[in-house]
This record gives structure tokens, C-alpha cells and sequence, in this order.
């Protein structure tokens, strides 16, 4: 793991060696510019009196969780890396919520009104907000990345199948989508939608084998609809037998299995939904954007032996990838979207009646909701040193949410570690 390093004028400089940060912070030649991501300046050395390397962000996006690597590309070292939680499922419950409580107050109405949705417009590029908020934490972060490290191109997973017609122009039909990564993009598909378990045995962590629900000697197509995962034991012991057969004495287990095979898959539905404007919006930074599929990430992944984790899968995100990513001493920051509070100024109780609470103000004895802060307690049940999130409240007793511990605080045993940002950090 690399120390993002600015000079005094604050423009990017290649990251350090956490050794190399602690000299220059013991000889009083740095100064602490930021907590989350870790980052020092410089007193007195500028860009132009240093060499500076190019690095690649690459960008593995995800339905609940993205991955994000910077690679210097001379050297295939990842030098950073982050996992960032979204909150869009968050989002569609506070949703889902209100739209409920309009339509009951609606309905308890005597004087019926017409909802006013109806002469509402929006514009051609409009996301639902569940799904906005994935993009707007994507690009919020490469542009503080940007800020940090000198980047000059984008790697993004973005198709799902390669794009066989730039390698050999004469393909066609079916071929067109089965290039030498089909069987990658399949099995990857199938891993998401089942959970990447044996759906007969719950195995986990064991070589997976595509398995037809109908076998093909039956008349099972190859549809994805009629394919699932099974390890070899039960693959060959189910062998060309109906489902209904094998699992007569598991009707449960059958039913739940039917169901699933002709379920949507949300996650990837999420995705598929996004990439395209997260595509768009990235290329409005004036930077080269790669694009890769999946089954290359997966593909790239396996073939260098790197064990699967979301920065692990956006590094190898690309036909960029070095042959040799040097990973050793990454510790990926943890990053979950929080947001910044509620605009509400008027909520309601549990009969859909309106309650005023709008705030007295956003911040109170120098404090604001979300700081990070770190608290000495002197004495009582709570004595000691503790580090997390607080909510203000407007007198002298603030909400302290740790890893562990939820407790009241007075605010002159709090120092602010980082102020509030709309996201909360943790390396494990």
C-alpha cells in the first residue's frame, strides 16, 4: 500500500512507501494533508522538480460493491486500491416508504385530488436515484483520486461479450457472441445468479460445473434460463436425469430451484443499467477510457493466479493488465456511501400525518453529523479511547456510533479526525 503525496502546490506526485511518508513526517518535510485515503504534502519540493509516472484507475463497478485499483502501468504495481458499498438498495426503501405514505394520505383524503406524478417529465438521460447514486459515488471518487495521484487513463468493465468482429471480420451468426472468452461471460453470469454454490449441495469454495436443469439428451436448449452450477459429485451423480427425478424426495429444494432459474437477476440488471452512462460520464473527464468485459477481468484474473476480490477483479479489469501485478503489501480502504443526511424539512408519524422537524442548523460547537472523530473519556462505563461517527444533537450530548459501542458523548472529549464527507472508512 502506496502514501498519496502532494507537493506545496498541492498538484500530484507519485505515491510513497509508508516508510518514506514516516521520514518525511519525523523530519518535519511533510505535513498530514488527509486522513481517508491516507495523504501528505510537501513543504517544500514541487511537480516540476520531480519525475512523476502515469497511473491507471481501473474500475470493476457493481451492483452493492465497487472495485478500485490505480496501477502503475510502467511496473504493474498497484499502488492503492478501494472497495466502495453503495447505499442505492437504501435508497429505494426510503423510497418505496414514501410513496406509500403519499398514497395512504391520498387515500384517507375526502376531496379526491389526482396524483400529480402524471404531468411530470424527465429528462432522456434520467436514472432512478437508487441507481444514480452507484454513478455519482463512482465518478465522486475518481475525481478525488484524480486530485491525489497523477492518473492519465480509465479502465472500465463495461461489454459483456468481446468484440470479436475487430479480430476476425468474417465472423457471424452465433459465433459472433462465442469468441475465446464465451465460456468466461457464461460462467460468470451463472456465479452471480447462483450464488456461486452448488445449488444441489451448497458447496462452496469447489470447482463449479455448468450443469444443464434439462439435459440436453432430453431436449434442453442452452439457454441460460435452463443452466445452473453444480460441483462434479453431484453433476455426475443427477448425470442425464429430469430434475424432477433427482430431487423427488427434495421438493423444497426443487421448487426453490425452478423459481431462481427463470428469476431476473437484479444485481446484474443494476449494472447493465448504469454502464453504459457511467461509460458517458467518464469520458467527460478528457481521459482515455478502456473498456473490458467480464469474462476477460475473470479470464486475466485466473490466468495470473490472483485470488477474487472486487479490487482484485478491477485490476485485472482490460486488455491493459501487465502480465505480472504486483499486489503484495495492498490493504484495500473500505469505503461505504453514508450520504449526507436528509433534506426532509417535514416528515411524518405512523398515520401519515406531518411532523415538523426541520433543523435548527448543519452544525453545532464546531461539529457536524458524520464527522469522524476520536474520543477520550476520562471516566464512567464508557472511559477510555474510542473512534467513529457522531450525530449532533443541539446541546452538549452528541450520538458516538463505533465498530462496536453506540453511546452519548460530551463534545469536548471528541477531536475531529476527518470531517463529514458522506462516507465512512475502515480497513477491514
Amino acid at each position: 500500500m502506496r502514501i498519496f503525496v502532494l507537493d506545496k502546490n498541492l498538484k500530484p506526485l507519485d505515491p510513497c512507501h509508508p516508510a518514506r511518508a514516516r521520514e518525511l513526517l519525523k523530519k518535519g518535510r511533510a505535513a498530514v494533508f488527509k486522513k481517508y485515503p491516507f495523504t501528505i504534502v510537501l513543504k517544500e519540493r514541487t511537480a516540476e522538480d520531480s519525475v512523476v509516472h502515469s497511473h491507471r484507475i481501473k474500475l470493476d463497478p457493481g451492483s452493492k460493491t465497487t472495485g478500485i485499483a490505480i496501477v502503475l502501468e510502467e511496473t504493474g504495481r498497484v499502488t492503492n486500491a478501494l472497495e466502495i458499498q453503495h447505499r442505492g438498495q437504501q435508497i429505494k426503501n426510503a423510497l418505496d416508504a414514501r410513496r406509500a405514505l403519499r398514497r395512504g394520505r391520498r387515500q384517507r383524503k375526502t376531496r379526491y385530488r389526482q396524483p400529480r406524478f402524471l404531468n411530470r417529465t424527465r429528462p432522456s438521460c434520467w436514472l432512478p436515484p437508487s441507481l444514480a447514486s452507484r454513478i455519482a459515488n463512482i465518478l465522486t471518487w475518481v475525481e478525488r483520486l484524480r486530485k491525489l495521484c497523477p492518473i492519465a487513463a480509465i479502465s472500465q468493465e463495461l461489454v459483456r461479450f468481446d468484440t470479436q468482429k475487430l479480430q476476425n471480420p468474417e465472423v457471424e451468426g452465433v459465433e459472433y457472441q462465442r469468441g475465446e472468452l464465451f465460456g468466461f461471460e457464461v460462467k460468470e453470469y451463472l456465479l452471480n445468479k447462483w450464488g456461486r454454490k452448488c445449488v444441489y449441495c451448497k458447496a462452496e469454495q469447489t470447482p463449479l460445473e455448468i450443469e444443464h436443469i434439462k439435459p440436453k439428451s432430453k431436449g434442453g436448449s442452452d439457454r441460460v434460463s435452463n443452466l445452473t452450477l453444480a460441483c462434479r459429485h453431484c453433476n455426475q451423480a443427477k448425470s442425464n436425469q429430469p430434475i424432477e427425478e433427482f430431487l423427488s424426495k427434495k421438493p423444497i429444494l426443487l421448487q426453490k430451484i425452478l423459481q431462481q432459474a427463470k428469476a431476473p437477476l437484479k444485481d446484474a440488471a443494476a449494472v447493465n443499467t448504469t454502464r453504459w452512462e457511467l461509460f458517458r460520464r467518464l469520458q467527460e473527464t478528457g481521459l482515455p477510457v478502456e473498456t473490458g468485459t467480464g469474462g476477460q477481468t475473470k479470464f486475466n484474473r485466473q490466468t495470473r493466479g490472483i485470488e477474487k476480490q472486487h479490487w482484485t477483479d478491477a485490476a485485472c479489469v482490460g486488455y491493459s493488465t501487465p502480465f505480472m501485478l504486483l499486489l503484495r503489501g495492498v490493504k484495500p480502504l473500505f469505503v461505504t456511501a453514508k450520504g449526507h443526511g436528509t433534506r426532509q424539512r417535514c416528515g411524518t408519524n405512523r398515520y401519515g400525518f406531518p411532523i415538523r422537524h426541520a433543523p435548527q442548523a448543519k452544525f453545532f460547537m464546531g461539529f457536524q453529523t458524520g464527522d469522524l472523530v476520536k474520543a477520550s473519556v476520562p471516566k464512567g462505563k464508557y472511559a477510555g479511547r474510542h473512534k467513529g461517527r457522531i450525530a449532533i444533537r443541539f446541546r452538549p450530548s452528541f450520538r458516538l456510533t463505533t465498530q462496536t459501542l453506540k453511546f452519548d458523548v460530551h463534545p469536548k472529549y471528541l477531536t475531529i479526525i476527518q470531517k463529514a464527507d458522506g462516507y465512512e472508512y475502515q480497513f477491514s
